[in-house]
């Protein structure tokens, strides 16, 4: 079996995914965010920048399920962040003098009700109309504008986050980190809708609706060492991966998880007893796990064993083993619910 996989993998045929998935001519390796986006060099316009990354994300998604699946999930992650990058303000700026590209003065970013006209999601009559019922019942113009459903929650998000300098991701054609999800409490999760997507550039990149308070940043940074940078979302779709992830289902799985781990851990590094000689028919059978040992025979008489004997065959360090193990696996499920 083994020799077989090994012929497989040389077998599969090397490409350079750059030339022949995406196009691109250019030799000199790395590519620069523009190339690998296609995009003209320096590149402002947000809203381009998003569809050349949908574009070229639903293209490569098409090599997931085959034999080039990982080098299709490394692509789609370089993708992800060139996006991710171009569409953050003060991110871009940085990359971008890294390029060579000179200051240009102080640039003025655009107001979310002016991004709004520019781009014509709204007429002036709809935004006078948002601006009443936000003023009516005190709710900021962009949660105005979600309630009253003047325009997708996709475009409005997308425009908040032009305005205020920030990426937008659509969560849908992400594929998460569960190990950074894991590292995120339920405490921090919920109340502040936000979710872990991935590391770049030394920097972990946080979604949700709204820019992280401070105080959450502040959190997130001491938990992972690294600063902490938020990317906008729509709200049902970081609710959605909040039930999806932080379940108290899945929180008790993952805790049975560890604690399994840890319990096999624990048993490979116990320095092992010296076996007795055996013959073959005498020789003790591993233990079936749990999940799969086989039901009991049921016995026409069943024995009645005194309390003596099942004292004697479950001595003291045998039940207190048991109690700790039980300690641990309940200190883990709490760990996992409330950090």
């Amino acid at each position: 079996m083994a020799a077989c996989s090994r012929r497989a993998a040389m077998a599969k045929k090397q490409i350079d995914v750059y030339r022949e998935w995406l196009g691109i001519t250019e030799t000199a390796r790395p590519l620069n965010y523009y190339q690998l986006l296609k995009l003209k060099l320096f590149e402002d316009d947000p809203a381009k920048i998003r569809a050349a990354y949908r574009q070229l994300n639903a293209h490569v998604r098409r090599y997931a399920t085959g034999e080039y699946g990982p080098e299709s999930q490394a692509l789609l992650n370089e993708l992800t962040k060139a996006m991710l990058c171009l569409t953050d303000a003060q991110r871009k700026r940085e990359y971008d003098i890294t390029l060579g590209r000179k200051e240009e003065g102080e640039f003025r970013r655009r107001s979310f009700e002016e991004v709004l006209l520019a781009n014509k999601v709204l007429t002036p009559e709809q935004l006078n109309k948002a601006r009443s019922f936000s003023m009516t019942v005190g709710l900021d113009i962009r949660d105005a504008v979600l309630q009253q459903r003047l325009a997708t929650p996709e475009v409005v998000m997308q425009c908040y986050a032009e305005a205020v300098g920030l990426p937008y991701v659509d969560l849908g054609e992400m594929t998460l980190d569960e190990a950074l999800i894991r590292r995120v409490p339920a405490t921090i999760a919920r109340p502040h809708s936000c979710i872990p997507l991935l590391i770049d550039d030394n920097q972990l990149l946080v979604a949700s609706p709204n820019p992280l308070a401070p105080e959450v940043e502040d959190q997130l940074r001491l938990r992972f060492g690294i600063p902490v940078r938020s990317v906008l979302c729509t709200p049902r779709a970081v609710n959605e991966l909040i039930a999806k992830y932080y379940s108290r289902e899945a929180l008790a799985e993952a805790a049975y998880e560890a604690a399994a781990a840890a319990a096999a851990a624990k048993r490979a590094s116990a320095t092992p007893k010296p076996a007795s000689k055996a013959t073959p028919a005498t020789e003790a059978k591993p233990e079936l796990p749990a999940a799969t040992k086989p039901e009991p025979k049921p016995e026409a008489a069943p024995t009645i064993v005194p309390a003596e004997s099942q004292a004697a065959k479950n001595p003291p360090w045998v039940i207190a083993g048991i109690v700790v193990m039980s300690l641990v696996i309940l200190y883990l499920a709490y760990k996992m619910l409330f950090g």
